[in-house]
């Protein structure tokens, strides 16, 4: 309830700090012994990871800060009810109820199920993955965690092998798309440990195109953890599997890329990029193309790719162009296929090789579309690239100044109220804060 408060209220830390203490005055006397809130502290508040109470001084400040709630309502969920939520959700009651109609019919299998159950199973994968770009990751993540217990619930009603191979490839399909969601809000070990399983499925079942996904999901966790060179190491190792069509191609030469230029190694992440954008041969599989969605690999999306590795090798022009690029090609999209994350991803990009040339009106113009980005649809990349400017932003070139120091409030209250913010924990705080 604090957290909801807090963002009812437009508190930032500084804000919330500057009022605590304020009310601590008001209520205990000016006193060096008044408790305090600490910036981890005031994220663990509101991010409901507090196991008991804090001291009853500081519940009476925060009594004071919002009378109309105890301290064990603040510390408390927010109420279930929420006016802008609909009661009814007409789309999700014919879902269930056709799942429902569906397993009925499937009942009368014992040893077996029916090829129609595989083929509803496959559907609503591919459904999701390609689907994922427009769900909040949190909702994301639940909806794949229900088709895996699905799935899983079918694996043990059958003993056919072929159809024991198909639910296991779907198992990884959908532990791939969880690990992608759990990296999106930021909880980055369980990613590596979820992408890792979706790694073991592709290795049980000899499917060569979810190992490689699942290793490229590997590296880019790696990186962001700061391990460049297993980043590196993991991408190598998904480019040696055969099988692999031109899209799996480019999405991991994007991110061996992005590895080399965590390290320092200009040179082979320029030739990488290149190599990103090979044509190819027209060669597709049955993962990153038959399937798509998030486990595609659009030119939009490698364009804005390009262009945060091109801002890590320091090169600016390539950085602006290749964020223009995808802005362009995204603007061709219907709307709904359009990807809000890319969208924001190339915009913040785009930023940043302004700021490089130290074009802070530009910069501001470019970052738009981040403001426009709902809470909840936040992600780890949208968070982190923002961070970034902040930190840029921070320099004492911009000191004084007053359009900086708007664009630093903007972005700080914008990663504030994010989920790999909120609800990550610390190596994601690291990623964003370093």
């Amino acid at each position: 309830m604090l957290a909801k408060l807090c963002d009812r209220d437009n508190l930032t830390y500084r804000r919330f700090d500057k009022k605590f203490n304020e009310t601590g005055v008001r209520l205990l006397g000016n006193s060096p012994t008044n408790p305090t809130c600490g910036e981890t502290q005031f994220r663990r508040w509101t991010g409901g990871k507090l196991t008991g109470l804090p001291g009853p001084e500081t519940c009476q400040i925060l009594e004071a800060m919002w009378p109309a709630y105890t301290a064990d309502q603040l510390f408390a969920p927010p109420p279930a009810e929420d006016p802008q939520v609909p009661a009814f959700d007409l789309e999700e009651r014919v879902q269930m109820t056709a799942r429902e109609a569906h397993d009925g019919a499937d009942a009368t299998a014992a040893a077996s199920i029916s090829d129609n159950t595989i083929d509803d199973l496959r559907d609503q994968v591919v459904s999701l993955a390609r689907r994922y770009h427009s769900l909040p990751p949190a909702k994301a993540y639940e909806a794949a965690d229900q088709l895996r217990l699905e799935v899983e619930r079918h694996r043990d009603r059958t003993q056919v092998p072929f159809q024991q191979q198909t639910l296991m490839i779907l198992n990884g399909q959908t532990a791939a798309l969880l690990a992608v969601a759990a990296f999106d809000l930021g909880y980055f070990p369980s990613a590596r440990t979820l992408a890792r399983a979706a790694a073991v499925y592709g290795e049980s079942t000899r499917f060569a195109p979810l190992q490689a996904y699942a290793d490229g999901t590997l590296a880019y966790i790696a990186y962001h953890s700061g391990e460049a060179n297993e980043a590196l190491s993991k991408a190598r190792r998904a480019l040696s599997y055969g099988g692999l069509g031109d899209v799996a191609q480019r999405r991991l030469q994007a991110i061996v890329a992005r590895a080399h230029a965590h390290i320092g190694d200009v040179n082979s992440a320029r030739r990488a990029i290149q190599l990103s954008a090979d044509r190819g041969r027209g060669v597709r599989d049955e993962l990153h193309d038959e399937v798509g969605g998030e486990f595609g690999f659009s030119e939009e999306r490698l364009a804005m790719s390009n262009s945060t590795t091109a801002l890590l090798v320091g090169d600016a022009a390539q950085a602006e162009a290749e964020a223009s690029r995808a802005i362009a090609l995204l603007g061709q999209r219907e709307v709904d296929a359009q990807s809000t994350h890319v969208r924001a991803g190339a915009a913040a990009d785009l930023a940043y090789a302004r700021l490089l040339t130290d074009n802070v009106e530009g910069a501001a113009e470019a970052l738009a579309p981040i403001w426009e980005v709902p809470a909840e649809q936040r992600k780890t990349g949208i968070v982190v690239r923002a961070a970034r400017l902040g930190r840029h932003l921070a320099r004492p070139h911009y000191h004084g100044a007053l359009l900086p120091s708007e664009l630093r409030e903007q972005i700080e209250e914008f990663t504030r109220v994010s989920p790999p913010y909120r609800l990550g924990p610390a190596v994601a705080l690291l990623a964003i804060d370093s």
